[in-house]
C-alpha cells in the first residue's frame, strides 16, 4: 500500500510526489553533461589505468586550442566521481578471529590470525534498488498467484509468483504493526571466483545482494539489479593444518558470524516498517525478510551445516538419495540437535551439530527452504559434464578398450569439428575433446557409438534442463518436467547396467532433480535464481576491476573502482529520469562483430520489446564490390533463374489477396533497376531464458558472404515463417540463405529480400531417438535447387543443423564450412540454445 513520506497511508489514486528536487540543469559534481559523458566513458566503458587518463588529458589539452579539458589528470576524475552522492554506500570492514579453546602449546598460527571482512551497508543498498525508477513496470510490491487465461492452471514466471513469498506476505499481514506493508524478500549469492592463477591464487569471495520484487530478466541482466555486497575473509592454514577439525569447524562458524554481522541492518526492518521510495515514485512501509540463497552444492552444504553428499532440502540417506526422506526444516534440526548427540546427529541425519545458520538470527528465515535451486552447477556442470559425459568415456573403455574408446571419441571430435557455425557456440575447428562437450550437441554427435538407451537418457536429462529454464512454467509444463525426470532414471540404469555405475546413482547434485518441482512452486521460474548470474556479475565486480589493478593490495582498489562504478550507474539513472539524458534504449551488452559466435553473451540488447516475435535487417552498409543488378548477380551467384525468382516474389508481394487460377494465369513484374547487395542481416528476438538484456532481447547476425575472415564462405541456415496458424516446427520451414539483397520497385517500395535455398522435412515428425527434426536439401523435378526470394520480414533467426553421420567415420577434409554442401540429411539442433528449443519443438 502507498503511504506519504511519514509512513501514513494514501489514497492508492493520489500521483507520486515530485521526483526531481534539482533543477534539469544541475549536473552534480560533474558541472556538465560532458565531464559526466568523459568520465562515464572514461572509467566504465574504456576502464582506462590512471597512467593513460593522464596521457588522454594532457593530449586533450593540447589539442584544445589553450581551453582546458575536462578533467586535468585521474585524480580530479576520480574526485569528480567520488562526490557523487546518488549511489554512495560506503565500504565498511571489521575482524573476526579465533576465541575457542587453545592448546597449552604450539598454537596453531590460524587461530592468532585476524580475518578482515568488507561489506556495505545492506539496507542502504536494498532502499537504492527499490528507489531505482529504471525497475518501474518490472517490480512487484506483492505476491501473486497467476493463471491462465481460459482456464485454472497456475503460471510461474517472477519470484513473486511463487508460494513462499505468497507465505511470508500472509505471515506479515497478520500481524497488525504489519499489516499492508510491502514485502521485500533479500535474495542472497555467493561463490568463490579466481582472478588469476599464473600470479598466485589470488581467490575472492564476493556475497551479492538482490530483491525479489525486481523480475527475473531485470536481475539477469544486472542493470544495478544485482549489488555487491561483501568480501568474505578466506580462512587458510598450512597443510597441515588443513584436516584438523578444529579448524575446519572454526571455517564454518567463522562464516555464519560473519554474515549474521553483515546483514545486521536489515533485522529491524524485518519487524518494523521502514519507508522507502520504490519504482513507482511512491512510498512504501517496507518489511524486508531474509529470501533464498544462491549458491552451488558445496557453499549450499556451508550455508546449511548439513554433511557432505547429504541433502539439503531432505533427510534422505546418502547411500540412496533418491529414496527421499522428510523435508529438512529448522524446526526439526533444532530439535534433533538438541536431542540426539552430535556424532548421532552427524551420522543419522546429516547434521553439523557445531554449526548455527545465520538465519537463525533472523525472524521468519528457514534456511533449508532458502536453498535455491541451481541450474548450472546441479544441471549443467553436474549432472551434464560431471556425469553424464563421464560416464560415456568410461562406457567407451569398458566395450573397446583405451585404444578403441581414443579413436571413436577422435572421430566425436571430428564431428564436433564439422558441426556448422551458430550465434553463442563456440568454434573448435580441430575438435575440443571429450570432456568440454556442451548439451547443444551431444547427442547427435554420439549416436552410432553408443547404445540407444544412453542417447535416450541425454535426451531426457537435457530436455528437463531446457524446460527448466523457460521464463515461464505452467501446471502443462511442471508435468512435461515430471515426465523428463522420470524417462531420464529409467533410461540412465543403462549405465548400471554395462558396469559404469555398479554403485548406483545417490549423487547430490543429480539426486536435486526431484526438487524442482516443489522449488518452481515456492520460487517461480528457476532461470532468476541461478549461480550463473553470481558467475557473470564476477565479472564486472571482481575480475575486471582486479585486472584494471596495481594487483598490490588489489582488495582496496577493487573496492574503490566499484563504489565509483555504482555511483555513475545511479547518476546515469537519475540524468535520464530526470531527461537531462538520451534513455539507453538500445545498449548492446557485447557488439555484433565477426566473432560473436564465440562469445555466450554476444548479442544481449539492452531495450524494451516492441515486437511480437522477431525482427530482422539487413546490414547497415551493403557490400563493395558485389552485382548492382539483377543479371550481373545471376552470373555472380550462379543462378540464371534469378531474375524470375524475383518475379515471382514480387507478384506475390504485389497480389497478396490474389489467387492466379488456370483461366488466368499471373503475369511476372520484371524488374530491371539498380539493387545492393549484403554480407549479413540482424535478427533481434525475445529470448528470456537465454542470456539477454533487461528486456529480455537478443541479436544475432545472419551471414550469407562469400568469404569469411578472409576465408571460405559462410552462407547461414535460417528458420522461416510459412504458417501463423501452427505451432513450433509446423509453423515454420529451414533454409539456406544464398545471398541478401534490397531494391527499390517502381512503386516507389524498397524491398529487402534473401535468396533461400529450401530444406524439406525427412519426416512428419520428430527423430523419436533424438527428438529432433530432420531436414534435407530441397530440389524440384530437374535437379535443381529449390530457390525462392522472401522478404526478410519472414526470417525468424538463424537455425543451427547438425549433419546426420550415420555409422561412417568423418572424412578429415570435412569441417564447420563445406559440411551443409556435402552431407545430405541433418537434424534441427533444437538444443543449440532455449529460444531455437522452445521454436524447434
Amino acid at each position: 500500500m502507498k503511504c506519504d513520506s511519514n509512513g501514513r497511508y494514501i489514497d492508492p489514486n493520489t500521483p507520486p510526489p515530485p521526483l526531481f528536487e534539482r533543477s534539469s540543469d544541475d549536473w552534480g559534481p560533474y558541472g556538465s553533461r560532458l565531464r559526466f559523458e568523459t568520465a562515464e566513458f572514461i572509467f566504465r566503458e574504456a576502464e582506462m589505468s590512471a597512467s593513460k587518463i593522464d596521457k588522454l588529458c594532457y593530449l586533450w589539452g593540447c589539442s584544445s586550442s589553450g581551453g582546458q579539458p575536462p578533467f586535468l589528470d585521474h585524480k580530479e576524475l576520480y574526485k569528480t566521481i567520488d562526490a557523487t552522492e546518488l549511489g554512495d554506500v560506503r565500504w565498511n570492514s571489521f575482524k573476526l578471529k579465533f576465541n575457542g579453546e587453545r592448546p597449552a602449546d604450539n598454537i596453531p598460527p590460524w587461530m592468532d590470525e585476524p580475518y578482515e571482512y568488507w561489506f556495505r551497508d545492506p539496507l542502504s543498498l536494498v532502499e537504492n534498488i527499490l528507489s531505482n525508477s529504471e525497475f518501474h513496470g518490472e517490480f512487484d510490491y506483492g505476491p501473486y498467484r497467476d493463471f491462465t487465461t481460459g482456464d485454472s492452471k497456475r503460471r510461474f514466471e517472477h519470484f513473486m509468483s511463487g508460494d513462499w513469498a505468497w507465505s511470508q506476505a500472509d505471515a506479515i499481514a497478520r500481524d497488525p504493526s504489519t499489516h499492508g506493508a510491502t514485502f521485500v524478500p533479500i535474495i542472497l549469492g555467493s561463490d568463490k571466483t579466481t582472478v588469476s592463477v599464473a600470479t598466485g591464487q589470488n581467490d575472492y569471495w564476493p556475497v551479492y545482494l538482490s530483491v525479489g520484487n525486481i523480475h527475473n530478466n531485470v536481475r539477469r541482466a544486472h542493470r544495478n539489479g544485482v549489488e555487491l555486497l561483501a568480501f568474505l575473509a578466506i580462512p587458510k592454514a598450512a597443510k597441515k593444518y588443513t584436516d584438523d577439525p578444529t579448524f575446519r569447524r572454526f571455517k564454518k562458524q567463522l562464516f555464519h558470524v560473519a554474515m549474521s554481522k553483515i546483514l545486521g541492518s536489515l533485522k529491524g526492518c524485518m519487524t518494523v516498517p521502514r519507508v522507502m521510495k520504490c519504482p513507482d515514485g511512491h512510498f512504501h512501509r517496507v518489511i524486508c525478510g531474509i529470501g533464498p540463497y544462491i549458491a552451488d552444492y558445496p557453499e549450499q552444504v556451508l550455508i546449511s551445516g548439513i554433511v557432505q553428499n547429504w541433502c539439503g532440502r531432505c533427510t534422505a540417506s546418502p547411500d540412496d538419495l533418491d529414496a527421499g526422506g522428510p523435508t529438512r526444516t529448522a524446526q526439526l534440526m533444532r530439535a534433533l540437535i538438541e536431542e540426539l548427540q552430535a556424532s548421532a546427529a552427524w551420522d543419522e541425519w546429516g547434521i553439523d551439530a557445531n554449526v548455527v545458520p545465520f538465519t537463525e538470527d533472523f525472524p521468519r528465515a528457514d534456511i533449508y527452504q532458502l536453498l535455491a535451486p541451481d541450474i548450472l552447477h546441479q544441471l549443467i556442470k553436474g549432472g551434464f559434464k560431471d556425469h553424464l559425459v563421464e560416464w560415456v568415456g568410461k562406457y567407451l573403455e569398458l566395450v573397446y578398450g583405451k585404444a578403441g574408446a581414443k579413436e571413436r571419441l577422435a572421430d566425436i571430435d571430428r564431428r564436433i569439428a564439422a558441426a556448422p557455425p551458430f550465434p553463442g557456440l563456440r568454434r573448435f575447428p580441430d575438435g575440443r575433446g571429450f570432456s568440454q562437450w556442451t548439451g547443444d550437441d551431444s547427442k547427435a554427435l554420439m549416436k552410432g557409438h553408443v547404445p540407444t538407451e544412453i542417447v535416450q537418457t541425454f535426451r531426457a536429462f537435457l530436455e528437463f534442463c531446457y524446460i527448466v529454464r523457460q521464463n515461464v512454467i505452467t501446471e502443462d509444463t511442471l508435468s512435461d518436467l515430471k515426465t523428463a525426470l522420470d524417462r531420464f532414471h529409467q533410461h540412465r540404469e543403462i549405465f548400471r547396467d554395462v558396469g559404469v555405475r555398479v554403485d548406483g546413482f545417490s549423487l547430490p547434485r543429480q539426486h536435486s532433480l526431484v526438487h524442482y518441482g516443489a522449488l518452481i512452486r515456492l520460487f517461480g521460474a528457476p532461470n532468476g535464481l541461478c549461480t550463473s548470474i553470481t558467475e557473470s556479475k564476477h565479472i564486472t565486480a571482481v575480475k575486471k576491476p582486479w585486472r584494471r589493478s596495481s594487483k598490490h593490495n588489489a582488495l582496496g582498489q577493487i573496492l574503490r573502482t566499484n563504489q565509483r562504478l555504482t555511483q555513475l550507474a545511479a547518476a546515469r539513472a537519475d540524468y535520464e529520469a530526470r531527461g537531462m539524458l538520451p534513455l539507453e534504449t538500445s545498449r548492446t551488452t557485447q557488439g555484433l562483430n565477426d566473432g560473436e559466435d564465440e562469445d555466450e553473451r554476444a548479442g544481449i540488447v539492452d531495450e524494451r520489446p516492441v515486437l511480437a516475435h522477431s525482427d530482422v535487417k539487413l546490414a547497415r552498409c551493403h557490400a563493395r564490390g558485389r552485382a548492382r543488378s539483377v543479371p550481373a548477380l545471376a552470373v555472380e551467384l550462379g543462378i540464371p533463374t534469378l531474375s524470375r525468382l524475383i518475379g515471382q516474389f514480387l507478384y506475390e508481394q504485389l497480389h497478396r489477396e490474389t489467387v492466379s487460377s488456370p483461366t488466368h494465369p499471373r503475369r511476372l513484374p520484371v524488374f530491371t533497376g539498380p539493387l545492393k547487395v549484403f554480407h549479413s542481416a540482424t535478427a533481434t528476438f525475445v529470448s528470456p531464458s537465454d542470456p539477454s538484456g533487461i528486456g529480455s532481447m537478443r541479436r544475432e547476425m545472419i551471414r550469407a558472404i562469400p568469404t569469411w575472415h578472409r576465408g571460405p564462405a559462410r552462407y547461414d541456415t535460417i528458420f522461416v515463417s510459412t504458417d501463423d496458424t501452427a505451432n513450433g516446427m509446423l509453423s515454420m520451414e529451414v533454409a539456406r540463405v544464398l545471398s541478401f539483397f534490397s531494391f527499390v520497385y517502381t512503386n516507389g517500395y524498397s524491398y529487402p529480400c534473401a535468396l533461400i535455398h529450401w530444406f524439406d522435412r525427412i519426416a512428419d515428425e520428430p527423430d523419436e531417438l533424438t527428438g529432433m527434426w530432420m531436414v534435407k536439401p530441397s530440389f524440384i523435378e530437374d535437379g535443381t535447387k529449390h530457390l525462392s526470394v522472401i522478404h526478410v520480414d519472414s526470417i525468424v533467426r538463424n537455425a543451427h543443423l547438425l549433419p546426420i553421420f550415420g555409422q561412417e567415420r568423418v572424412p578429415p577434409y570435412i569441417n564447420a564450412h563445406n559440411s551443409l554442401d556435402i552431407y545430405r540429411s541433418f537434424y534441427v539442433n533444437r538444443f543449440a540454445d532455449h529460444h531455437a528449443f522452445e521454436l524447434a519443438s
